[in-house]
């Protein structure tokens, strides 16, 4: 597309981030060009037709706290562009095997009738309270590099609580088995041990965002996401360019800035003879986490819960207790496959009507497995639907699964399965991928980093694209006309 022969920018990955760097770029009136080598935009964030015609299954991300919450997705009028979101009844259902599931309300007071005791639901809206009510300001920061806080109080105390093991502070903050096992499962979107420290973080965000906007789904799947983003892109006069691989910089036509949505690997692959040696080590030593194995499924009904509030939740956490769900992550970790793995599960055809042609369903459902992994967890994931769920087998039409290293083969960036971009410990998060003050900007002044392998990390919300513009902007063009609108 285009018949430009010089830009100003180039963005090589059409993911959240690499679009959101682009639309950002381009709102400043550059010339601007995407390239990606699969055959539509999104990579993490594709919707597909993997089975029959009509029924529509979102091959990574699914569900997006982060994305309705993202202050830059916030600002651009993607809404015009076919991004609308689907919110379920309740954001999220926690299933365990005595007694009505855990269902998380969008309302705090609703939590009461969910907790074991007053105890622990007085302590539950002590944590959540503050945090949901100051969430567009916390979000601002917490979706950012390392820098001084806008709001440095409310950092601090999030940050006091983030930095625990999650293990650790469930404990210590809850006394019930179904507080602590509610923490657990959304702790375990770290795709780490719960014992590691920081852990706690993915808890009180994902709490805290399910209370302050939910957990929506995008109408149509999530690849109208990264639709949505291109579209707008496009009537800013940005180019993208499908189907095209970019194996070599000087495949690329003149630009003052090139910004990688990639992962190191790939990177020192296409642009490491940029790079002093000591820069390029830097990148190699660079740690890949664990990975996911997935199945998309097409079901002839709604999965028969036990717990029938089970079917009003946009996502299951299928894990049982916080015992359960620490070993299950545990295990992964040392390389092992667990028996009973911590198992999320979308239902995104239950509250979106566009997902199948059909009275048919379609199930989302993936695990954590060890780095690399080529092991069918089909018995393991299903067992533990089953278990929650009896009688599931019985209305499974078609599935099709997708181990860690097939996940690398579909997509680049995810290295063994990784679909993080890399480990998002304390060591890693915000030095990802070198350098903690400058963490988009590489020694080559026309090469930056824009991908989730640089703060704020893995998720759907294209800020690592929008801060890595904004250096870009800063560095390169002098920040060209900037629009305050946009200093997030």
């Amino acid at each position: 597309m285009g018949g430009r022969t010089t830009y100003d920018a180039l963005i090589i990955g059409a993911g959240p981030n690499g679009l959101a760097a682009a639309v950002r770029l381009a709102l400043e009136g550059l010339s601007v060009k995407v390239y990606e080598a699969g055959e539509t935009v999104g990579g993490g964030t594709r919707t597909l037709e993997l089975m029959e015609p009509g029924f529509y299954h979102d091959i990574c991300s699914a569900i997006h706290p982060m994305g309705i919450s993202s202050p830059f997705f916030s600002a651009l009028p993607l809404e015009r562009f076919g991004l609308e979101w689907i919110h379920p009844e309740f954001p999220l259902a926690h299933p365990l095997d005595h007694g009505p599931a855990i269902l998380q309300h969008r309302s705090l007071p609703d939590m009461k009738g969910e907790l074991d005791d007053d105890e622990d639901y007085d302590s539950y809206q002590e944590l959540y309270r503050p945090l949901a009510e100051g969430w567009s300001d916390l979000a601002g920061d917490i979706l950012a590099p390392f820098r001084f806080p806008r709001n440095p109080f409310r950092m601090a105390s999030f940050g006091l609580k983030a930095l625990q093991p999650s293990t650790r502070f469930a404990r210590h903050r809850f006394q019930g088995e179904r507080a602590r096992a509610l923490f657990a499962g959304m702790a375990a979107h770290s795709i780490q041990p719960l014992e590691k420290p920081m852990t706690a973080a993915l808890g009180l965000v994902f709490g805290a965002a399910a209370h302050a906007c939910g957990w929506p789904l995008a109408r149509g799947g999530s690849g109208s996401i990264t639709t949505a983003l291109a579209s707008y892109l496009e009537t800013l006069g940005g180019e993208i360019e499908t189907g095209r691989a970019i194996d070599h910089l000087d495949e690329l036509p003149p630009a003052r800035a090139i910004l990688f949505n990639l992962t190191p690997r790939q990177v020192l692959r296409i642009a490491g003879e940029r790079f002093p040696a000591g820069y390029r080590r830097k990148l190699e030593r660079y740690r890949y986490g664990a990975g996911v194995f997935k199945i998309d499924y097409i079901l002839k009904e709604p999965v028969p819960w036990r717990d029938p509030q089970c079917n009003q939740a946009g996502t299951v956490h299928l894990g049982g207790t916080l015992e359960e769900i620490a070993h299950s992550e545990r295990t992964m970790q040392d390389g092992r496959h667990a028996e009973r793995p911590f198992v999320l599960v979308a239902q995104q055809s239950l509250f979106d009507p566009t997902r199948t042609p059909d009275h048919r369903h379609t199930l989302w459902a993936y695990c954590h497995v060890p780095h690399g992994s080529d092991r069918d967890m089909t018995r393991e994931i299903e067992n533990q639907i089953e278990r929650y769920a009896p009688g599931f087998r019985d209305v499974v039409a078609r599935r099709v699964t997708r181990t860690a290293s097939e996940f690398q083969s579909y997509n680049a960036n995810y290295i063994g399965g990784d679909i993080n971009g890399g480990v998002q410990d304390l060591r890693q998060l915000f030095t990802r991928p070198v350098d903690l003050l400058a963490p988009y900007a590489t020694p080559a002044s026309d090469l930056f980093f824009c991908s989730s392998s640089t703060p704020p990390g893995g998720g759907v919300h294209g800020m690592s694209g929008y801060h890595a513009a904004e250096l870009v902007l800063k560095r390169v063009f002098g920040r060209r006309r900037p629009d305050l609108k946009f200093r997030l």
